[in-house]
């Protein structure tokens, strides 16, 4: 399974680096997630620098994709050249967006008339771009997903990893990385949050 985690110049680590170290745990199964960017290299909102490894047009090939968000979002949405690089395909791809990362689906025409959820800085926006906006952490319908709030990426993960592994074999994964001491109650209320979303087994 690879996973394309869009990360571009301002970008929110969070976002970025919750999703692909959880999917990550996976990698036993053959998952892979990977920094997919437009330049060999990005710089975040707090001045982390980090390469990418893989290009913006390895995002097309994926099997799943996640918009992270970032301080740039608003420019990058108004940049055609760039989001016209992007061609995907909701029947064969998994796709999900994180706070501003739901403004780049919505101009990509991936959200269609689903509530999406967003943080409140980008809320106005993506009303803006025509999409019903929700006060939730999390909602999904079929492979496409939305999260709002930073802390939220481990929604969008752990939704990710259910899907298309199983619930089980995410709640493994999860369980490694969730606080000691509270581990299954910590898991349980995450895969609460994504299991109402999941396709039926």
């Amino acid at each position: 399974m690879q996973v394309a985690v869009l990360t571009f110049d301002g970008f929110n680590e969070l976002d970025s680096f919750i999703a692909l170290g959880l999917i990550n745990r996976l990698g036993h199964l053959g998952w892979r997630a990977e920094i997919t960017s437009p330049t060999p290299q990005v710089t975040s909102m707090n001045g982390v620098i980090v390469n990418a490894q893989q290009p913006l047009a390895f995002a097309n090939e994926a099997d799943v994709v996640l918009f992270g968000s970032g301080i740039h979002t608003r420019a990058i949405a108004a940049d055609g050249a760039l989001l016209d690089r992007l061609q995907l395909d909701p029947l064969r791809q998994r796709i999900g967006g994180q706070c501003s990362g739901t403004l780049l689906m919505a101009r990509l025409g991936l959200l269609a008339d689903m509530p999406a959820c967003t943080d409140t800085l980008t809320k106005p926006w993506v009303v803006e771009a025509g999409v019903r906006v929700v006060d939730e952490p999390f909602h999904a319908r079929g492979p496409i997903a939305t999260a709002g709030g930073c802390l939220a990426s481990q929604y969008l993960a752990a939704w990710i990893m259910a899907a298309g592994a199983g619930v089980d074999a995410a709640r493994q994964a999860l369980h490694y990385a969730a606080p000691v001491g509270e581990k299954d109650a910590y898991v349980e209320r995450l895969l609460a949050v994504v299991t109402p979303f999941l396709p039926p087994p």
